[in-house]
């Protein structure tokens, strides 16, 4: 799975996780059954784009007329192969089109006319479909999403139209209402996990790392396991929570001013924390046998195994709602070096 962005030599058997949502669309394919407007719903980094440009290639696949000697397993479309593939893994084909926008946070009206209404009354060049991505759609103004509401009502009968969103309460209920409305879903830890080791070749305990990060997105899995400040600020919280019961005063606050000056995420920074305590919980209560296999830190166990010799249940149970104050105190705009200091100085008290 990669980023938002980019067409690579990829087929519906690269798409982790999304099996209902790829599903529905083969079996358009596979029954000429292909609406004129599609929505795809899912957040930053889940798969959207890359979906929509395997399907996009999927539709205008001329593999039926070029590849009929290849073996069954290649002819499933996309082929990847073909002239047409070809064309849209190297960004130009003339009947797949990508809507653009030159201001960041605005898809404007004029974009709409001048990419959209303004071109689809064109048959296709060389394709069966004109296919037209639009990612970001809910960077449509009222005014844009009117202007496309014009061409959804009445679309020339080649025309298919990708909305690509992050949240699609940002359209209008009539856009909603001509759209095939499809969610991807968040991707199982150990879905992810597996990806990254197979595919990405991470070795498992920072696959464990990024998967449990992820929150249920492959492209944000794919996008930690390559992040150098993430890597390092996994290591500077795993140098404080190691050490916390010896560190003094102002060495706490030392650190807490260090997470501003580096600008680490402070969710993730609490997540580090709170994996670090479960896994202590986990070595307490299960030993080296049973707690190990599912510590996410594996690679730090001798470290985890002083921890919980060190601390009671009732001490990791505290440390634990301590992070969880923590993080809804920040909500709160609660002041944020008060609030990290009062946290670590929870761990050092254990």
């Amino acid at each position: 799975m990669e980023s938002e962005s980019g067409t690579e030599c990829v087929t519906w058997n690269d798409v982790v996780g999304q099996t209902r949502l790829t599903d529905n669309l083969q079996s358009a394919i596979k029954h000429n059954k292909i609406s004129h407007a599609y929505l795809i719903q899912g957040e930053k980094l889940s798969g959207k784009r890359m979906i929509a440009d395997i399907f996009a290639r999927a539709l205008q696949c001329e593999c039926d007329r070029e590849c009929d000697q290849l073996q069954e397993s290649v002819r499933m479309r996309p082929c990847n192969r073909c002239r047409s593939c070809r064309q849209a893994m190297n960004g130009n084909h003339p009947d797949i089109i990508h809507v653009t926008h030159e201001k960041p946070n605005v898809i404007s009206v004029d974009n709409i006319r001048q990419q959209v209404n303004g071109d689809i009354a064109i048959k296709p060049y060389s394709g069966t479909y004109k296919i037209y991505i639009m990612d970001e759609a809910e960077k449509m103004n009222v005014q844009a999403q009117n202007a496309l509401l014009k061409t959804l009502e009445e679309p020339p009968e080649y025309a298919v139209i990708l909305l690509l969103t992050t949240s699609a309460d940002a359209m209008l209920p009539t856009i909603l209402s001509r759209c095939v409305v499809l969610n991807t879903k968040p991707v199982s830890e150990d879905l992810i996990r597996k990806y990254l080791m197979q595919r990405v070749q991470i070795p498992d305990y920072k696959a464990a790392v990024c998967a449990s990060f992820a929150r249920g997105n492959v492209g944000r899995a794919i996008g930690l396991a390559s992040n150098e400040t993430f890597d390092h600020m996994k290591w500077s919280v795993l140098g404080i929570l190691k050490n916390i019961t010896d560190m003094e005063i102002n060495q706490i606050a030392s650190e807490v001013k260090k997470i501003t000056e580096e600008k680490f995420d402070t969710d993730d920074y609490l997540d580090l924390c709170f994996i670090w305590y479960r896994d202590v919980l986990l070595y307490k209560a299960c030993g080296s046998h049973g707690g190990q296999s599912h510590m996410i830190f594996k690679e730090e166990t001798a470290d985890i195994a002083n921890a919980a010799r060190r601390y009671s249940y009732d001490a990791i149970d505290k440390i634990i709602n301590s992070i969880d104050r923590a993080r809804s105190r920040l909500a709160a705009n609660v002041n944020f070096g008060l609030t990290m200091e009062l946290m670590f100085l929870d761990m050092k008290a254990g």
